[in-house]
């Protein structure tokens, strides 16, 4: 079982990747998941649990629309998610902060390990 820590701060992050996923370009749920667990295996595996609710909450706040189209493969309907325009400034202030707040903690790291090196 992983750490209660660890699981909070991966899903600090997770809203703004699945921002950056959808700006890309529209995509449905299935999809992002698969990618998720395809290319970011740092986060653990992507459940719907876990998915589903944030994609919610970002539709209901705005930052991603949603749009039915028939499914290819069993003639039921997939829910497409793109951003909005509120969704792309979000996302853009967001990415900003990550970089102000990467070079931070950083900048913590270097000097931690600078200590570590001197012991």
């Amino acid at each position: 079982m992983e750490p209660s820590y660890l699981r909070q701060f991966k899903k600090g992050s997770l809203e703004m990747i699945l921002l950056c996923l959808i700006g890309q370009r529209e995509r449905y749920g299935y999809e992002i998941m698969t990618e998720l667990n395809s290319r970011a295996s740092v986060l653990g595996f992507a459940k719907e649990g876990t998915i589903y609710p944030i994609l919610y909450r970002m539709q209901k706040a705005g930052f991603v629309r949603c749009r039915l189209a028939q499914a290819a493969a069993n003639g039921g309907l997939k829910k497409y998610y793109a951003l909005t325009g509120q969704g792309r400034q979000v996302l853009n202030e967001l990415i900003s902060f990550w970089s102000d707040y990467k070079r931070c903690v950083d900048d913590y790291i270097a000097d931690y390990r600078l200590t570590e090196e001197g012991k």
